[in-house]
């Protein structure tokens, strides 16, 4: 009975590599790397954007409207080779609200250069115990 609940459950689930937005550049061959990661893995894409809000303004009220924002995300995935879903959150940190959007031992690509918050970001996501890739 256990195996036969073992292959539903691995039916069901897909393997999902997390894309973290950056800036447009760099999400781009991180989406690139994400879309060789997933194929091989018979996978999809989650196309992360923690997009900030500053505290003049109302959280549900960004500078930039969310329609629009969706709309250019969704240009982006829609030109990936892999199913990707845009995940779209207006947030105030960044770094607080990660944690509460990935799944445990999620697959992470990160298209950013090196710099702090990359390597600040990427180590604090490998101590969580995600798995953590570097695009660009």
């Amino acid at each position: 009975m256990a195996t036969l609940a073992r292959s539903v459950i691995s039916q069901q689930a897909a393997l999902e590599v997390v894309v973290l937005h950056t800036k447009i550049s760099e999400t781009l061959h991180a989406l690139k790397t994400a879309a060789q990661l997933a194929q091989d893995l018979s996978g999809r894409i989650r196309l992360l954007v923690l997009e900030v809000v500053p505290y003049p303004l109302a959280l549900d009220r960004p500078a930039v409207s969310l329609p629009y924002t969706q709309r250019r995300f969704r240009t982006l995935a829609e030109n990936a080779s892999i199913e990707t879903i845009v995940d779209i959150h207006l947030v105030r940190d960044p770094q607080k609200v990660l944690d509460s959007v990935l799944e445990p031992h999620s697959i992470v690509v990160v298209g950013a250069r090196r710099s702090w918050w990359r390597d600040r970001t990427g180590k604090r996501l490998a101590r969580k115990g995600h798995q953590v890739v570097y695009a660009g």
